[in-house]
């Protein structure tokens, strides 16, 4: 202890130990998920259009915390993969709208399992009350 106050330790942290959390996160979804091929980023993306439907690119963006050049760049790669599809507002010809194909819904139908295994996985270490504690405080910061 310096002058009667506790040290300053980095692993103590939020960002340290948020950081922790995620890398524990993104491993198990690495392992877990059935399509190893898809990245978080890209799952949170095709999840949101199937469950919430056609929307801008920056509205999904805005939706999934990506930021624009993150967000298109991962649309990108599900659009290669014809998971979705990118098509001119009709209304807006500035705006991109974003709907998931038939074969991304059908994928992420399948992908909610393993993505519930994923969850399951990494907040085991924690009781129910605490992962329910956890989470509302993790939505709470966010």
């Amino acid at each position: 202890m310096t002058g009667g106050k506790p040290p300053y330790r980095v692993e103590q942290q939020i960002g340290h130990l948020l950081r922790r959390a995620h890398q524990r996160a993104s491993a198990i979804f690495q392992e877990t998920l059935d399509d190893k091929a898809l990245t978080p980023m890209q799952f949170a993306a095709l999840m949101r259009l199937h469950d919430d439907g056609s929307m801008s690119q920056n509205h999904l963006g805005r939706l999934a915390a990506m930021d624009p050049a993150t967000v298109q760049g991962v649309i990108r790669r599900l659009q290669e993969r014809g998971l979705v599809s990118r098509v001119p507002d009709q209304t807006d010809r500035r705006r991109t709208v974003l709907s998931v194909t038939p074969e991304g819904a059908t994928l992420a139908k399948s992908l909610v399992p393993s993505a519930k295994e994923v969850s399951a996985k990494t907040l085991a270490p924690l009781t129910p009350a605490e992962q329910k504690q956890l989470l509302d405080l993790l939505e709470r910061l966010g």
